[in-house]
């Protein structure tokens, strides 16, 4: 009995606090919650930034390091009779030979894309002089542009020409 007794003052202490901090607490003005700005934005952003670069730079880091390790870089050999090596079988580290060989385009490629491109550029030039030869013809004679046959307007266009026709013979030089 003697503990219970000791320990009354404790629970007679704890129904005080409970009774203290429900009448004590703040009701008007004063503020306890400050409000600031979100970051959660900024949160956002470091975790996909985080999540990004791990997700690319550990597998990075892991196929480097294998093939550092495992493969190393290329040596000097003879070649033998008959063979040409691949454009990609010139670089000495394996990853740029990887990325030469899946990734970029071959020097082949890109000089017969090259000459596409040159083929038609030439055939637009070639173009665009025609077109500059049939506008400067169609002002020399004073005809319309046409490229194709429209009967029913070409008969205005003959009136007024003959009309410009007969002008200049009543005008003359």
């Amino acid at each position: 009995m003697v503990v219970f007794s000791s320990l009354r003052p404790l629970l007679r202490f704890q129904t005080n606090i409970i009774k203290n901090a429900a009448i004590s607490r703040p009701m008007s003005e004063h503020r306890v919650f400050n409000i600031t700005p979100s970051r959660w934005q900024w949160n956002r952003f470091k975790d996909l930034l985080h999540f990004y670069l791990l997700l690319g730079i550990i597998p990075c880091t892991v196929v480097v390091t294998c093939a550092n390790i495992f493969i190393g870089p290329a040596t000097l050999s003879e070649i033998p009779e008959g063979y040409e090596p691949k454009y990609w079988e010139y670089y000495r580290h394996p990853v740029t030979r990887f990325i030469a060989r899946y990734i970029f385009n071959s020097p082949q490629q890109d000089y017969e894309k090259y000459l596409a491109f040159i083929f038609m550029e030439d055939e637009r030039r070639k173009l665009r002089k025609l077109t500059k030869e049939v506008k400067r013809k169609i002002a020399e004679r004073n005809d319309y542009q046409a490229y194709f046959y429209r009967p029913v307007l070409a008969k205005y266009h003959r009136v007024s020409r003959e009309a410009a026709d007969y002008l200049e013979t009543i005008r003359g030089d």
